[in-house]
């Protein structure tokens, strides 16, 4: 007679073991698997997929696969997220130092426009995430444009990750479709993996906080940034763009504008040591006053 064992409990087991287990689930659920890109052919593909979500035509690569060679090679991470025969996805990340701390960089993580909504950048960054604990690195760090409202949710409530940085005009100018013509302003972003505040994070797939407190940067009503002044406030909201990514298109001018202003309030902000407590779906970092 075999005698039954009860499952573990979750906080019994380790960081690594819960996070891959998370991330089979989430792939599961996305339909998708990862498969690790391990071969030219691979790098090739991963190349292609990528130039195509960031709208480039083919002959302007935004990652070299001689590149994307040589990192795989390395040891970096290059994955591509598949379902059934297509490529639906990709990711590459790196090792890197901070302040002398070994980390992995997450330079850059797309999904075909097809497929947003199914849940297959929340699998490729768990698996990320499972994949890093794995190997003993309990961080990951990646920028993203504070202006992008759908990135910025993603980032710090579904994912959990800690705003750090604001660094202004980070790249300089780039020429891919979806930046072409403006300022690359980017927050800096640790994600703490093995973290309880990430644990919940990640645990929860809808939701996210509401706004408190006075807005320091919202719209008018022709659509205008309007800074407002919220002096002595203890927490503070700050609003994006609906769309900025369109806004660059059709308004390059207010695009301009909205730029600016996240820059000086939000930027300004951090810099003075308010620490960002999260971002509402409706679209508002939180600031907390240190």
């Amino acid at each position: 007679m075999i005698a039954a064992v009860d499952p573990v409990p979750a906080e019994r087991t380790s960081p690594p073991r819960r996070a891959a287990a998370l991330a089979r689930v989430a792939a599961a659920q996305a339909r998708i698997s990862m498969v690790e890109v391990v071969d030219p052919p691979g790098v090739a593909a991963a190349e292609r997929l990528l130039t195509e979500i960031w709208g480039n035509p083919p002959e302007r690569s935004v990652l070299p696969s001689n590149v994307l060679r040589a990192l795989q090679h390395s040891g970096a991470y290059v994955f591509l997220a598949r379902a059934g025969d297509l490529d639906v996805g990709a990711s590459v990340a790196w090792w890197a130092v901070d302040a002398g701390r070994l980390h992995l960089h997450s330079h850059i993580t797309g999904v075909v426009p097809g497929v947003a909504g199914r849940g297959v950048g929340r699998a490729i960054k768990l698996h990320q995430r499972a994949w890093a604990l794995e190997r003993g690195v309990e961080v990951i760090r990646w920028t993203f444009d504070p202006l992008v409202r759908r990135n910025a949710f993603f980032n710090l409530t579904r994912l959990g990750a800690t705003a750090e940085r604001y660094h202004v005009d980070f790249y300089g100018s780039m020429p891919d479709a979806v930046n072409a013509g403006d300022e690359t302003d980017r927050i800096e972003v640790a994600w703490w993996l093995a973290s309880s505040g990430v644990d919940a994070a990640v645990a929860v797939t809808t939701g996210g906080p509401s706004a408190e407190g006075a807005a320091c940067v919202l719209l008018d009503d022709h659509g205008e940034p309007v800074v407002v002044g919220s002096a002595g406030a203890e927490r503070t909201a700050c609003a994006t763009p609906p769309d900025a990514v369109a806004l660059r298109s059709t308004d390059p001018r207010l695009a301009r504008r909205w730029r600016h202003a996240l820059r000086d309030v939000l930027g300004g902000a951090m810099a003075d040591g308010w620490r960002v407590d999260g971002f509402t779906r409706s679209g508002s970092y939180l600031l907390r006053r240190p």
